[in-house]
Order: C-alpha cells, then structure tokens, then sequence
C-alpha cells in the first residue's frame, strides 16, 4: 500500500490522481499547510524539506520525495503512462513541468494573491512568464493530441492540476486553444 502525505495544492493534486490512475490500494494522510504540520518533527522524518508530497510504499519501506521522482516511480511499479518508446520525450516534458510550469506559476501565485503591491518587478516578472508558458504549451499541443506525444502520461498529470487553476493565474484558456483542447480531454478522464 502506498501512504500519500498530501494537501491540496497542484503538486499534491499530481500524486492523488496518478494513483486514481493506476488503480492501485493507498491511503491519504493530510498534512495542513495553514498549521504548519509540514514542519512537524514526525513529517520532517519523511521529507527533512518540509513539503508534500511525500510517499510510503510500505511494501518496499521505501520513502520517496519529490513529484516528479513519486510519479516516475509509480509509473514503473504500475507499467502505466510512461511506455519506453516514449520515455525520454515523457520525461523531457515533465522536466519542462517541474523546472518552469510548477516554479513560475507558484511565483506567480504568491506575488499576485499574497502579496500584491510588495514588488511591482516580481509580479510582472512572474505574470510575464506564466504567459509564456502558457503559449508554449499550446504551441506544443499543435502538433501533438498530449504533452509528449499523443498518448496521456505522467507529463500530462503532472502539469494538468497548475492548468486547472488557470481562472487564478488571471490569463484564461480563451486564447489559446490546444491548451484548452487538452485541457477538457483531460478533466473528462473519469
């Protein structure tokens, strides 16, 4: 069984539906970021970082961190959403996830909702690039039915949650319209 130390934000959200994907027995553990139990010594012992997700494969006793490594690995245990044929494409697209897409967007976030008015430079910065990727993942999506290809994998899981909150990033899916393609596809997934 696998044991989810989750809250719901994106990268949270990307594990929780990997493993509504691949069908396989777990359970949640919530850790309250507005409580700060992130920082409890008890989840420090899982993630010294102090950031979700975090998995247990109490199977394996295997402790692992970091999204882009749980989804990598559970879709080597699953043999789901990243076919070898694909792979090197799967994981160049969920490294563009992990480097620019999670990171801008967060910023993006926190400069604009939590903390507007502090840094002029920041919030453009971070609004300026969220456009950016924003086109570049409908210029990608031109030519392909997913991000890295045309069949769903852990890329497209991993990004689809910050997408999700595209009314928050004040930049809307209405210009762009093989994000918004891609988009639907994926929020009709049972």
């Amino acid at each position: 069984m696998i044991e989810l130390f989750y809250s719901p934000t994106p990268n949270g959200r990307k594990i929780s539906i990997m493993l509504e994907e691949i069908g396989i027995e777990y359970k949640i553990t919530l850790i309250d970021l507005s409580k700060d139990e992130q920082f409890k010594p008890e989840f420090l012992k899982i993630n010294p970082y102090g950031k979700i997700p975090a998995i247990i494969d109490h199977e394996k006793k295997l402790v692992l961190i970091e999204s882009g490594a749980i989804l990598i690995y559970l879709a080597n245990k699953s043999n789901k959403f990243l076919p070898k044929e694909n792979e090197t494409r799967i994981i160049e697209s969920l490294m563009f996830q992990m480097g620019n897409v999670g990171p801008m967007f967060g910023q993006h976030h926190h400069f604009h909702h939590f903390n507007p008015g502090k840094s002029r430079y920041a919030e453009e910065r971070f609004f300026k690039n969220s456009i950016r990727i924003y086109k570049v993942l409908d210029t990608i999506l031109a030519k392909n039915k997913f991000l890295a290809g045309n069949e769903y994998s852990i890329a497209d899981i991993a990004t689809f949650p910050w997408i999700a909150r595209h009314n928050w990033h004040d930049i809307g899916l209405r210009d762009y319209k093989n994000l918004t393609r891609w988009y639907q596809t994926i929020s009709e997934r049972p």
